[in-house]
Parts: structure tokens; C-alpha cells; sequence
């Protein structure tokens, strides 16, 4: 069955003087998935949020959400979108449950039940009572959540929500997100920190210096780095072999090995190749790439295509 798409933006650009800080950004994001934004700070990250909340107009481009054009209807979309942005604001002195108070009235149509419920969700409960003044940064995250999702939206932004915490905080946000993901939601996830994104996301898109320059599927991006790797008696030999094979993509030695980049299927037909060559192999298996190793593959050849 067809999903459908909740954010799309076409050609969307925005520049801030000389300096362009998104350019001809062009991303489809399907309903009910979690949608990494990856990239480093300074990428474009927020930049891109803060137009699909219309807080910063783009200077060309456009974008719809929910399949419907913005350019006439946005404040009546964003009723179905929740955001959370770096540092979002507080009443210092109001407790956690009425800062989430002061939200809902703004919005009009929130039952109290919802707040209780939300508070619950995020792990606040305990500490409702208390002023978020008090709280460690981990916990304001949380309740910069549970005030993004009072109007149960369908779309939730999150901006670097993990930026800062130590690791139990971190935890405790991927646990959110993948709560939001069952829920049905569709969660925008702008970060970059990779294992995160790994983690949680089942489509993702790298940005460098405001251009996308991967987008897909996490697993088939995690697949393009699948390699088999060999360990050989002659591996300058068994390279130049190997390299006339047509279904052969790529080959490295690293550390005495070869990485083969070929279908996984053939292992048995490179072992035979190889050993009708009289190159005898001692082992043989796959390796597998992490998102970091794919990041940091993609960030490389995107700095040599703009020399």
C-alpha cells in the first residue's frame, strides 16, 4: 500500500546575504516514519525546520505538508504539527505542569486529562509539582515533548533534541521517539549524532553546507557499505583479479585484507575464482558498515565535489 507523504519540499532555498545556507533542498517524507535530518552543525538543519514552521520565509522554492500547498494554507497545517526547537523556552518559576497549562490555553481545546497524560508519558509525573528551573536539561527536553504533542499532531519536528545530554538523557529521548514512531506519528529528527540517527530513523538525508547529498532508506544506505572481506596469501594478485570481474565494484586492501565491494551471494564464486588462480584463501566474510562510516564517506565526497 502506497504511504502517504507529509513533507515535501521542492527546490526549497533560503539565503541569508551571500551566504546560502539550504539550497534546492528536495525531500519526501512518508507518514508514520521517523525521518533523520543528518548533518553537521551549521549544515542547514535548523534553518530547514524553521522554514516548515514558517518562522523564516524561504528565499525560493516551496514545500507542502500533508499533501496540501502551503503557500496559502500554512497556519491551519502547523495546527497538526508539533516542534520542538534548540533551547526551547520556559516559565523558570512555573512548574513543569503549568508551563504545559499556559501552552494548552494558548491552543484552546486541550482537556486536562491530556496534560496528566503527557506528563506521564515523558517520565514527568514525579516532578510535575516542581519548577523547571529546577529541572536538568534532559527533563526540559522532555517537556519541550510533551508541549509539542498537547494538540496530538501528526507531524512532530524535533530539533537536536539530544544536544547536550549526558547519556541517560539520551537514552531517555530515543525511548520517546520510538514511542512517537508507534504511536503512528511522523517524527522529523534534525541531529547529528550519528548512532542516534542509526537507532531510530528508518529514512535519513546528510546535509553539508545546506545541500543534501545522500538521501534513503537507513538499511539501504547501510548497505552500499556492505563489503566482503577477505584474508589472502597474495592480496596485490588476488586485487588485480578480482578487479576484471565485471559484477565487481570495488576492491581495497586495508590491514593485509581484501575489502570486496560485490554481491554477498558470490562469496563462494570469488573463493572459487581465487582458488582456480592457485590463491588460496584462509577467510572469508562480510563486513558491515556503521551510518558513521557511511557519514563520513559521503561528508568526503562532497567536500571533493565542490573543489
Amino acid at each position: 500500500m502506497a504511504q502517504n507523504v507529509v513533507v515535501k519540499t521542492s527546490g526549497l532555498t533560503k539565503r541569508f546575504g551571500s551566504v546560502t545556507a539550504v539550497k534546492d533542498l528536495n525531500l519526501e517524507i512518508c507518514g508514520g516514519s521517523i525521518f533523520g535530518f543528518l548533518g553537521p552543525n551549521g549544515a542547514g538543519k535548523s534553518t530547514t525546520i524553521a522554514m516548515l514552521l514558517g518562522l523564516v520565509h524561504p528565499s525560493s522554492g516551496s514545500f507542502e505538508l500533508f499533501g496540501e500547498d502551503t503557500a496559502r494554507s500554512l497556519p491551519a497545517l502547523l495546527k497538526r504539527t508539533g516542534a520542538v526547537v534548540e533551547n526551547s523556552p520556559f516559565y523558570p518559576n512555573l512548574s513543569g505542569r503549568d508551563n504545559m497549562t499556559v501552552f494548552a490555553r494558548t491552543l484552546g481545546d486541550v482537556r486536562v486529562s491530556r496534560i496528566d497524560e503527557l506528563l506521564n508519558m515523558v517520565g514527568l509525573s514525579g516532578r510535575a509539582k516542581d519548577k523547571t528551573r529546577t529541572y536538568s536539561l534532559g527533563m526540559k527536553q522532555r517537556l519541550g515533548i510533551a508541549i509539542a504533542l498537547l494538540n496530538d499532531p501528526e507531524l512532530v519536528l524535533l530539533d537536536e533534541p539530544s544536544n547536550g545530554l549526558d547519556p541517560t538523557g539520551i537514552i531517555e529521548i530515543r525511548e520517546l521517539i520510538r514511542l512517537l514512531g508507534r504511536q503512528g506519528k511522523t517524527v522529523f529528527l534534525s541531529s547529528h549524532l550519528l548512532h542516534e540517527v542509526e537507532q531510530v530513523c528508518d529514512q535519513v538525508a546528510v546535509i553539508i553546507k545546506g545541500k543534501v547529498i545522500a538521501q534513503g532508506c537507513v538499511n539501504e544506505l547501510l548497505q552500499r557499505g556492505k563489503m566482503m572481506k577477505l584474508r589472502v596469501a597474495e592480496p596485490e594478485k588476488a586485487s588485480s583479479l578480482l578487479k576484471s570481474l565485471a559484477w565487481v565494484k570495488s576492491v581495497q586492501i586495508k590491514d593485509g585484507l581484501l575489502l570486496v565491494e560485490a554481491p554477498v551471494e558470490r562469496a563462494a564464486e570469488i573463493n572459487a575464482t581465487l582458488n582456480a588462480q592457485g590463491i588460496g584463501v584462509s577467510e572469508i566474510g562480510v563486513s558491515e558498515s556503521s551510518l558513521e562510516d557511511f557519514f563520513l564517506e559521503t561528508l568526503k565526497g562532497g567536500e571533493r565535489g565542490e573543489k
